[in-house]
């Protein structure tokens, strides 16, 4: 039996982002438990999601162009590699809390530099959000590492970045598949920058291959089909679940803690990205 629009919506949307967490949660397991390098895995893991999404164009129509450009690959490999050398310093939930705060926020100060006019709720929840990322990062004895928080930070603001260059793509699969296959040099030069410290095992080679084949880029084509039957509002709403997912996933199955200061940032965050979306959809 065939699965209604509604009911095809809701399955690719948990599917997408149990993704989306797993890519926190592959890549702190790769860092914390395996012998490869940050940029070894950064490499692996575009390579493979490349691969993945060519493959999955292939499949899907002959002959179609690709597309994407050089600036999106450029904002998606700084992404990448400050995302995987962050894991080397932050819990799985601490890292996913940052970026996706850091996405969010990014784009939406990005819009009010652009000229957007926010309203009352909106500067609220701007102003809330970043309050609970900054009080996360003061010293304290459960405080986040300076250089990884940073590192995530910019992940989040590279990633902001990539999603608003590929705003209004016709094909984002397509626009996905070429920015990777533009990144996978760019994350080449950036291994062969760190080689004289790249490690590999096949652990963490495995583990770098499901981050960018499955939660990458099977993971992206998935949420791109989701999107078809979201509203823009509930398509970034329901991406504030990944840090939730991606927190108790690694207590779960890497015995990462839950600090009372997680969870009182996660409710500053999350709180203000959720007053920012009430006063878009109440725009509307």
């Amino acid at each position: 039996m065939s699965l209604t629009p509604h009911y095809r919506t809701l399955l690719f949307t948990v599917i997408a982002m149990l993704a989306f967490a797993g890519n926190s949660l592959l890549c702190r397991a790769a860092l914390s438990q395996t012998d490869i390098d940050p940029a070894s895995f950064t490499a692996v893991r575009i390579v493979s999601g490349a691969l993945a999404l060519w493959l999955i164009m292939r499949l899907r129509t002959s002959g179609q162009p690709l597309g994407g450009n050089w600036r999106s690959a450029a904002a998606l490999c700084i992404y990448a590699t400050a995302f995987s050398i962050a894991y080397l310093h932050l819990d799985t939930g601490v890292g996913a809390l940052l970026l996706f705060g850091a996405v969010q926020i990014s784009m939406v100060g990005w819009g009010i530099w652009r000229g957007e006019r926010p309203g009352r709720w909106q500067i609220l929840g701007l102003l809330l959000a970043m309050l609970g990322l900054i009080a996360f990062l003061l010293p304290g004895g459960d405080a986040p590492s300076v250089s990884g928080a940073a590192l995530m930070v910019l992940a989040g603001v590279a990633w902001g970045a990539y999603s608003l260059l590929g705003r209004g793509v016709a094909d984002p699969v397509a626009a996905t598949t070429g920015n990777f296959l533009r990144a996978t040099p760019l994350a080449l030069a950036v291994l062969l920058v760190f080689v004289q410290s790249a490690s590999l095992d096949a652990a963490g080679f495995g583990l770098a291959v499901l981050s960018g084949a499955l939660a990458s880029g099977v993971g992206y084509a998935i949420w791109y089909q989701a999107l078809r039957g979201l509203s823009a509002l509930q398509g970034a709403g329901v991406q504030l679940s990944v840090p939730v997912l991606a927190a108790l996933a690694a207590a779960v199955l890497l015995q990462e803690n839950l600090t009372l200061r997680l969870l009182v940032a996660s409710c500053l965050v999350l709180g203000g990205i959720v007053m920012i979306l009430a006063e878009r959809a109440a725009a509307r």
